[in-house]
């Protein structure tokens, strides 16, 4: 198996993944428009080996999922395909990461399949329409997002969040692949209403079928544990074909795929789109929770292979190429695709250099779609759903969960809502939901931030927070406090009430207050009148309040509304202890 390669000079550190560079040159200092001509610049033998042989490995584990996914989205086979092809002859273009694969994802197929079904009415024309529009509505939004450089909203959802998320999109695939597996007509409803379907169904289990599912699924395992990131999945729709064909297995009952068209779609926009464009309305949400999945998935994987081999990713530079392979796939009757976790490990392990693998791939997979896809329509149902259900088997991180339940209940709590909210309300409000989980989330942790009271380090002039470490002095008749957050409008308040609360706790009563500025790198009007009237109530009560510490912004914005008219002078010079010192030299000095 061929490694990705280091960087050129051998110095050992690859180079940064934010902006990418072929061997031999430097890094640019920002993210060209096309991605692509830093890769190909110097482009070498070597690296070309290295990605035909990632690229084929790539197409063989992408045709089965590709084809499993779009019976996740409710749509024919073929159009799993197309979204593979187009977007991924795009992608590779804008894209700053050199793993990264771009794909058609389950937990977006499924969210397109459970929205859409009902919008389609069992219509599949329709539906496939509805798809290819929703995809260019995402390739628009991601778009709009690369113009106003709003990488940092990928941030917004927390990672508890997507963990229940993705549980409840497992436990929701599960449902609509399980009657698959056991011979059943699926049922189109909800998790809780897939799952009673099964289970009362149950009797009518064609054991064929079963069989055929049990032993596909077993292979997979399999292959899972003994051949990582091989493409045991081709060989499991090759024997299924094959199995097919010489036991009759169609005349036995089992589901067959069907007939794929031969050849490649016209390019054009969806017809739904030109001719009825309110529907746009009812589109909308679905095509927002999309664009919000892809770009989660996209810049957790971006990350996650920037700190495996050095530098990092440049997610504005993402959105771009989210918003181009998005915009193929919609022209390409395809749907709205992602980055694709299990898609870009096998990118990585097979030796990819360079996003050209990911080209490599989509042009290995037009030459299926142009000759060989009459080979597919004898694929039996089950062996699809046993691919389908191992990816089920990713999202589930048990180990994240056991994590959680031993060390932060609190999170643990979040994910459980947000699985709940997948498996009540369905995906969409799902996603919709993990979305204003974690604005709550934000919002209240900004709202209450951490108001350490400061005691000294033993034998030191440095003072740090008593709670964690209780063996800090105390000192006589000061109270030293400091807010670990910015003060703003919402939560100054709860600064103020903290201070007060601890002031009026301590008798006799403290002579001066210390107010340690050095973590709050913002404080804006509402924080600074918030300091003037504490200023004021502790003058009434008898002590005085010193400021230091404060960051130049934070001096510039307390100066400009009076408060050194008021604490005496804010400056960068001032620290904890000599506040302290002052404080306890006027009090020994103030007449009796």
């Amino acid at each position: 198996m061929m490694e990705p390669s280091g960087p050129p000079g051998g110095s050992g550190a690859p180079s940064p993944e934010t902006a990418p560079v072929a061997p031999g040159s430097g890094p640019p200092r920002r993210a060209p428009l096309f991605a692509a001509r830093a890769w190909l610049r110097g482009y070498g033998g070597g690296n070309a080996r290295a990605d035909v042989v990632a690229g084929l490995t790539l197409a063989a584990y992408m045709l089965p999922a590709g084809i499993g996914d779009a019976s996740l989205a409710g749509l024919p086979p073929e159009a799993g395909l197309y979204a593979c092809i187009f977007s991924g002859l795009v992608f590779w273009l804008f894209c700053s990461s050199r793993h990264t694969a771009v794909t058609v994802t389950s937990a977006i197929s499924l969210l397109i399949g459970t929205t859409l079904g009902p919008l389609s009415g069992g219509d599949m024309v329709l539906q496939a329409a509805l798809a290819s529009t929703t995809a260019l509505l995402v390739g628009l939004i991601a778009l709009a997002a690369w113009l106003v450089r709003a990488g940092s909203i990928v941030s917004f959802v927390s990672e508890s969040v997507l963990i229940g998320f993705k549980v409840g999109v497992a436990f929701t695939l599960a449902s609509t692949q399980l009657p698959k597996l056991f011979g059943l007509h699926s049922a189109h409803g909800n998790f809780w209403e897939n799952s009673h379907h099964f289970f009362t169904h149950l009797g009518e289990t064609n054991r064929v079928s079963l069989i055929l599912g049990l032993a596909a699924l077993a292979v997979l395992l399999l292959g899972k544990v003994y051949l990582k990131n091989q493409p045991v999945a081709l060989f499991v729709v090759i024997g299924g074909i094959v199995a097919a064909g010489m036991a009759g297995l169609d005349a036995r009952g089992v589901a067959m795929l069907g007939e794929l068209p031969e050849g490649l779609p016209s390019l054009a926009l969806p017809g739904v789109l030109r001719a009825t464009p309110e529907i746009l309305n009812e589109l909308l949400p679905l095509a927002l929770a999309c664009f919000l999945l892809a770009a989660v998935e996209t810049s957790a994987i971006g990350r996650m292979f920037a700190a495996r081999h050095g530098g990092r990713i440049d997610p504005n530079q993402e959105f771009l190429a989210i918003a181009g392979a998005n915009l193929a796939s919609g022209i390409g009757q395809g749907f709205p695709v992602s980055g694709g976790m299990s898609q870009s490990l096998v990118n990585e392990s097979a030796g990819a250099r360079t996003p050209l693998s990911g080209l490599i791939s989509a042009l290995l997979i037009v030459v299926v779609a142009l000759f060989f896809s009459s080979s597919l329509q004898d694929l039996p149902k089950p062996v699809l759903a046993a691919i389908v259900l191992m990816a089920v088997l990713g999202l589930v991180k048990v180990d994240v969960l056991r994590h959680l339940w031993r060390n932060d209940r609190t999170e643990l709590t979040i994910a459980m809502v947000a699985l709940a909210g997948v498996l009540t309300s369905g995906l969409l409000k799902g996603v919709l939901i993990g979305a204003v989980i974690s604005l709550f989330l934000l919002i209240r942790r900004a709202a209450s931030p951490h108001v350490a009271f400061l005691g000294r380090i033993p034998g030191t002039r440095r003072y740090s927070d008593r709670e964690r470490n209780p063996e800090n002095e105390p000192v006589e008749g000061v109270v030293i406090f400091r807010s670990e957050g910015s003060i703003l409008y919402f939560n100054a308040e709860f600064v103020h009430d903290r201070v007060i609360e601890r002031f009026r706790s301590i008798s006799p009563s403290p002579h001066g207050v210390v107010c340690d500025l050095s973590a709050s790198p913002h404080v804006d009007l509402a924080g600074a009148e918030m300091l003037k009237g504490l200023e004021a109530e502790l003058r009434g009560l008898g002590a005085r309040l010193r400021i230091v510490e404060a960051r130049s912004r934070v001096r510039d914005k307390l100066r400009l509304e009076g408060l050194e008219d008021v604490t005496d002078r804010i400056d960068r010079r001032r620290s904890v202890a000599d506040a302290v010192d002052e404080l306890a030299t006027s009090r020994v000095n103030a007449p009796s």
